[in-house]
């Protein structure tokens, strides 16, 4: 039986080999043939197509970091700094005549005024140091005014607008802080903000130049 089942299996094989090479072909027994000659028709001048080995072939070498800030750029960019205050900005002005003309601006801007609630100013050390002993009882944070002319004294907070300065002193006042008042920290005042819509990196480096001593800790920055 077993012999029976190789012989069976060997004609079987013997069979698939001589269909699939097409020997049967007579008898009508064959594979059907994959041809696309459309494809063909398709080709562009397929006789200049060349096979080349591996190690004919040069590898393209990526482009180092150096080379990459080498390139040449075509763009330009625009760059601002601000706010100055009037003083600096006549300064910027001045440094800025010997930009080409039309390359930079000053745009004036308005500066907020600030208003801080305040206590002082104390006739001494002494009673600058018993006023902080009651405020930290009264869990109530202050700092230094940071203004000489307010000085010894005590900050309760700064406000962008006066109403909050004193909404702000009404809650103290809730809190047992009677002493405390509301002054302007800072007046409002008129800036500038120094543009330079379009500068290539020529222009940009004699900007940056000779702007740089008149700009003091302002920096130019991408405009936004």
């Amino acid at each position: 039986m077993l012999r029976l089942a190789v012989i069976a299996l060997l004609l079987a094989n013997a069979g698939y080999y001589a269909w699939s090479q097409g020997w049967l072909r007579s008898w009508g027994l064959a594979p059907v043939e994959q041809s696309e000659p459309h494809r063909l028709a398709q080709q562009i001048r397929p006789e200049t197509l060349r096979i080349l080995p591996a190690r004919d072939i040069a590898p393209m070498a990526p482009a180092t970091a150096n080379e990459a800030l080498a390139a040449p750029s075509s763009g330009t960019v625009c760059l601002q700094a601000g706010l100055l205050e009037p003083r600096q900005a006549d300064a910027v002005r001045t440094a800025a005549a010997a930009l080409p003309q039309g390359s930079w601006s000053l745009q004036s801007t308005a500066i907020p005024g600030r208003w801080m609630v305040y206590m002082g100013r104390f006739a001494d050390d002494e009673a600058l140091a018993k006023k902080r002993a009651e405020l930290r009882t009264r869990n109530v944070p202050y700092d230094r005014p940071n203004n000489p002319a307010l000085e010894p004294g005590l900050s309760l907070g700064r406000f962008a607008t006066e109403e909050a300065a004193q909404r702000a002193l009404t809650t103290l006042s809730s809190q047992g802080v009677r002493t405390a008042k509301v002054v302007v920290e800072r007046a409002e005042t008129q800036g500038f903000t120094l543009r330079l819509p379009a500068l290539d990196s020529a222009t940009r480096a004699q900007a940056q130049a000779l702007l740089r001593p008149a700009l003091g800790d302002k920096e130019l920055r991408t405009c936004p």
